[in-house]
């Protein structure tokens, strides 16, 4: 998808701060962080949101980049939040499906 911001960071076309990158993920720096860590892992593929997700390794993978990502970057043992934004009432800004892994701070509840 040529207009989808996300889409370009996979293509090469725009070079995000990347922490993690194998065949089918991207993960990187996200440019506002609500966090001291504040990494978005996005699939390569266009997928708008959860709710267009159908690959369930996919998202399986998704989930597991996260954990490796904060256990690389030294976040796993004292802890971190996963979180999913779905549509415009759930919070989700960019419309290409991604995952936020933030850490380094204490997470209060409920979210906001």
């Amino acid at each position: 998808m040529t207009d989808c911001l996300f889409c370009r960071m996979a293509a090469g076309e725009i070079k995000p701060n990347v922490v993690f990158e194998d065949d089918e993920l991207l993960a990187f720096k996200d440019l506002h962080p609500q966090a001291p860590l504040h990494v978005l892992i996005i699939p390569k593929r266009h997928i708008a949101n959860l709710n267009e997700l159908n690959d369930e390794l996919l998202g399986g993978r998704i989930l597991t980049a996260a954990a490796v990502i904060a256990k690389q970057l030294g976040f796993a043992d004292s802890g971190y939040r996963t979180v999913f934004n779905v549509n415009v009432d759930g919070g989700q800004t960019v419309p290409h499906l991604h995952l936020h892994l933030l850490a380094g701070r204490q997470m209060s509840w409920p979210p906001g």
